[in-house]
């Protein structure tokens, strides 16, 4: 292993110091690094600006680092991170860097500054008097810079600045007033462990070209199956790009089980299937029933109660009617985390329905499987350990960076037999390792991602304990928020009660349409007022929150909370900020 004082991040050390402003953007990583990573950064800090690693900064300083032409830049001149020195990046270009003979110098130095631009977006994304984000009008951001690709390479030079350039407009999703999405937040390890995987730049589909993510995406599935509650982690599982694909994953696999011979011969060789979800839950199911040929008129869309959870005695009905129709119901997916309401559908009572009738239940658990990690909240998926396979997310409530979604199966060997091609210039039988080890035919895509090391290494460093904190803190987030404006003037809630995961869903009311009686005028006035507020959030950068309509309720706001960044003071925030910018609608 290098010493502190060689390698990478020293390289350029005899070129001379660092100027001061440099030296402010390294204190102010270390000190965001600190606190997010704990005694992590402290050996981080010591490797990258450590004595004897410092060195000038390149020439063009300011024009590679803004990237103005006509905005202001959302990054600070005086504290921009690249280099003065000897090369001089508006004469190279990327022919320079490695493999080129002799372009090892030129490589580091090029690295250098990429990882300084993006340190200083990592400092700027925690610092809450920056923006969410510097919003332009796409006609804007496309009259402003060239995107437009050309036969000729552009320098070196003009690379850093494209990368600059995008992050001054990219939305900061790890800033602690950034909630619209249920990804949210900025893990360190996380994005530590991206950066290797983009590195090591190799395919999960065979343990020859990647033994250790291998192993480690066995380790892990094998441990989350074990929280899910399956003996002894018991099972198969893999994971894939995303909830949408591992529900397809999940029902393509039910159908499987229930009928081999599709996989062959097709759908014209088996009965018309029927599946059953809550008419609360994710669109990737019917998109799932289309990419399969199944069709989307054959998902039977169950009714649920005022929060949004499943009705059981509603789902059993509506497979009895579908088999005196003739159909054969072969699929239930239920929820635990829908995706507006954050509703926990009753698991126990669906497995009963399912197991009577002899159909695959699923868990789509891809919002609510990260509660499995805390002992307060895992209630919540009680009766999941009884389900045939189970989606869950750890890029949502973990804060595992994009992406990383996992699904998991109760009968080991299933995923194979449904998936398996038996390529033989990829899965030759006569390798000299256990076979087992080479995933690759039991999943739908050839080239895979390796997603498994960022969640693997966020746990290593974090343990299950650190995830319970982390999400139990979300959860009383909400929970705060809920209080705060229950019965705060100008506030109404969408459904009644304490949420049920971070999900809190409400509408403001400007003052003009509080006394107004509750009738069609009223409502198509509060219909525009959520837009409204939401367009002022983003052209004024401060804050990002989600609104939709759903069925009968008209546009209401989604708060969901994921980012562990934030604090009780984010949460004020964005109520006072909400009045703020409604309070003349």
């Amino acid at each position: 292993m290098a010493s502190p004082g060689s390698g990478f991040w020293s390289f350029g050390a005899e070129e001379g110091n660092r100027e001061s402003d440099n030296q402010g953007t390294a204190k102010a990583w270390c000190q965001v690094a600190q606190k997010f990573t704990g005694g992590i950064s402290s050996k981080l800090c010591a490797m990258l600006y450590g004595e004897g690693e410092k060195s000038k900064e390149s020439t063009n300083k300011e024009e590679i680092c803004t990237g103005n032409q006509g905005f202001e830049s959302s990054f600070d001149k005086k504290s921009c991170s690249c280099d003065k020195g000897e090369l001089n990046f508006s004469l190279l270009y990327s022919t320079d860097l490695l493999p080129a003979k002799n372009g090892e110098a030129e490589t580091m130095r090029f690295l250098q500054q990429v990882i300084d631009i993006l340190l200083q977006y990592v400092v700027n994304t925690f610092d809450r008097s920056n923006k969410v984000i510097d919003f332009h009008y796409p006609n804007e951001l496309l009259q402003a810079y060239n995107w437009e690709l050309s036969d000729q390479p552009q320098t070196l030079e003009g690379i850093l600045l494209n990368c600059k350039t995008t992050l001054n407009y990219a939305v900061k999703t790890g800033h602690p007033r950034y909630f619209n999405q249920l990804s949210t937040g900025l893990d360190m390890v996380g994005l530590a462990a991206d950066w290797l995987t983009s590195t090591a730049n190799t395919n999960m589909f065979t343990y020859e070209i990647a033994p250790v993510f291998v192993l480690l995406e066995y380790v892990t599935l094998k441990k989350m199956r074990e929280m899910i509650g399956w003996p002894g982690g018991s099972g198969d599982g893999i994971f894939s790009p995303g909830g949408a694909i591992s529900n397809l994953y999940a029902m393509l696999i039910a159908r499987f089980k229930m009928f081999p011979e599709v996989k062959e011969k097709g759908m014209a060789a088996i009965p018309r299937l029927v599946a059953f979800t809550s008419e609360h839950s994710h669109f990737s199911v019917k998109k799932g029933a289309a990419a399969l040929g199944i069709g989307t008129d054959s998902v039977i869309l169950i009714k649920c109660d005022e929060r949004g959870k499943m009705i059981p005695s509603e789902l059993e009905r509506r497979i009895i009617e579908a088999k005196q129709k003739g159909f054969v119901p072969f699929f239930v997916s239920s929820t635990a985390g829908t995706t507006v309401y954050g509703a926990f559908d009753p698991l126990v009572a669906i497995s009963d329905i399912c197991r009577k009738y002899k159909i695959w239940m699923h868990v789509d658990a891809a919002w609510g499987g990260g509660l499995l990690m805390s002992r307060k909240h895992r209630w919540k998926l009680n009766g999941a350990d009884r389900a045939n396979s189970v989606t869950w997310n750890p890029h949502k409530m973990m804060g595992v960076p994009l992406q990383c979604s996992a699904l998991l199966v109760r009968e080991e060997g299933l995923m194979q037999s449904c998936n398996q091609m038996h390529a033989s210039y990829l899965f030759q039988q006569d390798k000299h390792y256990d076979l087992s080890y080479d995933t690759g035919d039991k999943a739908l895509q050839c080239g895979r991602h390796v997603d498994i090391f960022k969640l693997w290494l966020m746990w290593r460093a974090k343990g299950t304990t650190g995830f319970e904190v982390q999400i139990d803190k979300c959860l009383d987030l909400a929970e705060y928020l809920y209080n705060k404006i229950k019965n705060r003037e100008g506030f109404e809630m969408v459904i009644d009660g304490k949420p049920q995961h971070t999900n809190v869903c409400f509408w403001y009311v400007p003052p003009s349409l509080r006394h107004m009686e509750d009738n069609e005028e009223r409502m198509e006035r509060l219909v525009k007022v959520a837009p409204v507020i939401k367009a002022r959030m983003m052209e004024y950068g401060t804050t990002m929150v989600s609104y939709q309509p759903h069925g009968d309720k008209v546009n209401f706001f989604r708060m969901v909370i994921s980012n562990p960044a934030a604090t009780h003071q984010d949460i004020d925030f964005l109520i006072e900020e909400i009045e703020r910018l409604g309070q003349d609608l």
